[in-house]
């Protein structure tokens, strides 16, 4: 199962850093965090990944239904947002370079909702107090008392962060597979790709 979101150096072709998300889930479930009235969320697998432009900042679509973006310092990376659209899992995660501004996310879940979100201002507002998460060595050789400020630190960002709502949505029905923005004769629009033979073609309008 993949459950972990791993930085490497291709060039060396080993890890540099390594976020385990049971290990994030089960930090935020500790501090009791509030699911959605009567809704089971499946474990947190990585089912897809996108990074901006920039390179900065990973966004992560997971089967609980959550959506994470981690930013990239050096051979680091750490969460910075934590938010929830979907009501079954995210299938399909991707930034789009053609709005403006760098932090427009496309999301697309099980639960057939194509989703765009305004990432970036969240996590301008989180900047300055952003959610640290460690890997699972350091989790455990961690005392008791930095663990339980990490974990009172990470769930006042999460209440902050559920906060955050989708600026367009749209029901496609069908379990999204697959997902991209593009340009096509002046016009934005969002293609998606289901279980069927067709491939679905959505108007963007400016958000």
């Amino acid at each position: 199962m993949w459950i972990k979101v791993m930085l490497w150096n291709l060039q060396k072709a080993w890890p540099l850093w390594t976020v385990n998300l049971q290990d994030v889930a089960q930090g935020e479930e500790e501090m009791g965090q509030q699911q959605f009235s009567g809704q089971l969320f499946n474990p947190p697998l990585a089912h897809s990944l996108t990074v901006t432009a920039c390179g900065s900042v990973i966004g992560c679509g997971a089967e609980d239904g959550k959506i994470r973006t981690f930013r990239v310092k050096g051979t680091r990376f750490k969460q910075e947002l934590g938010f929830r659209g979907h009501m079954q899992g995210v299938s399909q995660v991707h930034f789009l370079d053609f709005l403006p501004g760098p932090g427009w996310l496309l999301s697309g879940g099980n639960d057939g909702k194509v989703l765009l979100w305004d990432v970036c201002r969240n996590i301008k507002k989180q900047h300055r107090s952003p959610v640290k998460h460690y890997d699972r060595k350091k989790v455990k050789t961690a005392s008791s008392s930095k663990k339980d400020q990490y974990l009172k630190q990470a769930h006042l960002s999460e209440v902050e962060c559920n906060n955050i709502s989708p600026k367009l949505s749209w029901d496609h029905v069908e379990k999204v597979n697959w997902i991209l923005g593009a340009e096509l004769k002046g016009s934005k629009k969002i293609l998606v790709a289901d279980q069927s033979s067709s491939i679905s073609v959505y108007h963007l309008s400016e958000p």
